[in-house]
């Protein structure tokens, strides 16, 4: 319900886009309810013919789609969950290419197995498509080079442990340089909320040595579930490969400041109802105390487009109603601060305006690592941090030389991030949290960008059956 309306049963849609400033890995995936837990797939943009990756090339890709899996059917899991008011049940099983591993029962025959030959180079092409679990990836004895995130090339990065959250992907290199053997490649929860539910199993893999005997693979030490220096230190060390393939510089000049504060909260649970959110509410999340109510009738862009009224308002803030220490647990039960109305309010973007966002975490409900992803375009990640944002300490840290550049960033757990990006893009364009348990509690808005001055910058004619929802 923001750039389109959902394909009905017995449809079909085609998608037509352009590719721009873009290579590496992205993926694709349903956008209604919970579907995208199994309708989702890898989308691989290589170098233009003749050109070369700004790295040795590796003698063989491979994708790792890191997956979740319910022993239920996934819509009855939404349904639940929106009727309760509380959180989905959770997963079952944590997947590798579509197979759970070994450490599940009945799954001994359903382990992902990658062999590999002494000396090569692997360029493994990781998306997290979990829906509620940021994900910690190792393989055992083994080192990567990180070369891009989110289709977009970074310094070259050596880590034992990649950190991904929902949403986000990660190009590493992998050389395998250890003796010939067996080795576990494993992924489990990095959970920045410990207190909360979360699906604490394993799944694994096999890399496979070509010659190797061994029946018994090494087995890699996966972080705590709540390191959060492990995971801030690989978020934070990555940056993006000035002036290399693709490179597109930091715009200095700024047009629109927002500061938005994301978190958790509760709505009422109506009358004569039983709600099994938190103290017996609905869980509800917001943005600068809106929580976002999707459209019914007509899609946002459909409602943009044609200038149709009552779809939508103008209003999203530029910053909090209220400021309060927003990093203070002692506030998490605060009632006055808890419940925010529900609303369907977007942010006007001029053509080409440059926009710096800082993203600020809230100890409301709970502290909690947000992974938030902008549709429509790229941004640069400025800088990152624990507590509240001070611009006169925090704005020394920017890095406007060589910032990551990426479409969903992972706001630390009780900190905040600052990204920056030009609405060079006309349309409508949902922001969000890709922790699907917070999508539909709101924890979102959209940017409505105007048309630009020529016809490349224009929104196209919408086709003559644009359907209508």
């Amino acid at each position: 319900m923001i750039t389109q309306c959902p394909i009905t049963p017995g449809n079909s849609y085609t998608y037509k886009f352009r590719i721009v400033n873009q290579e590496g890995t992205l993926w694709w995936h349903a956008h209604f309810s919970m579907l995208r837990a199994t309708v989702h797939g890898a989308l691989i943009i290589r170098p233009r013919s003749g050109h070369k990756y700004p790295f040795p090339k590796p003698n063989k890709e491979v994708p790792i789609i890191l997956g979740e899996w319910w022993n239920a059917d996934i819509i009855d899991v939404a349904k639940q969950a929106q009727a309760t008011g509380g959180g989905p049940n959770i997963s079952d099983a944590y997947t590798i290419n579509g197979r759970p591993g070994d450490l599940y029962p009945c799954s001994q025959n359903q382990t992902y197995t990658l062999k590999v030959e002494t000396g090569k180079t692997y360029l493994l092409r990781i998306i997290n498509a979990a829906l509620n679990n940021q994900l910690f990836f190792k393989i055992a004895n083994h080192n990567f080079t990180v070369v891009a995130i989110d289709a977009c090339y970074t310094e070259p990065y050596v880590t034992d442990v990649v950190v991904i959250a929902p949403g986000q992907t990660t190009d590493v290199l992998l050389k395998a340089d250890q003796p010939v053997g067996s080795y576990y490649m494993a992924a489990r929860a990095y959970a920045s909320a410990p207190q909360i539910p979360f699906d604490n199993t394993t799944t694994r893999g096999i890399v496979v040595y070509d010659g190797a005997t061994t029946a018994n693979p090494l087995m890699p030490v996966l972080p705590a579930f709540n390191d959060n220096p492990t995971a801030h230190r690989f978020y934070s060390n990555l940056t993006g490969l000035k002036g290399g393939p693709q490179w597109v510089p930091v715009p200095l000049q700024v047009d629109e400041h927002m500061f938005v504060t994301v978190g958790l909260g509760l709505d009422r649970c109506p009358a004569n109802a039983t709600c099994q959110g938190v103290n017996g509410q609905r869980n509800s999340a917001s943005m600068n105390n809106h929580s976002f109510q999707p459209p019914t009738s007509l899609s946002l862009l459909q409602a943009f487009f044609f200038n149709v009224g009552g779809i939508f308002t103008p209003d999203f803030p530029d910053n909090p109603p209220l400021i309060f220490d927003f990093t203070n647990t002692a506030l998490s039960n605060d009632s006055s601060l808890l419940f925010a109305p529900k609303r369907t309010s977007v942010k006007p973007l001029k053509f080409n305006s440059t926009v710096e966002m800082i993203l600020q975490n809230t100890a409301l409900v709970v502290l909690e690592n947000h992974p938030m992803h902008v549709h429509g375009f790229d941004f640069h990640v400025l800088a990152q941090g624990f507590g509240n944002f001070d611009a006169a300490r925090d704005r020394q840290k920017f890095n406007l030389v060589n910032p990551q550049r990426r479409n969903t960033i992972a706001v630390p757990v009780g900190g905040w991030a600052v990204i920056r990006f030009r609405a060079n893009n006309p349309g409508v364009w949902f922001m969000h949290c890709h922790l699907d348990v917070h999508l539909p509690w709101g924890l979102a808005t959209a940017f409505v960008v105007e048309n630009g001055p020529t016809p490349s910058t224009r929104l196209p004619p919408p086709p003559a059956d644009l359907p209508q929802c």
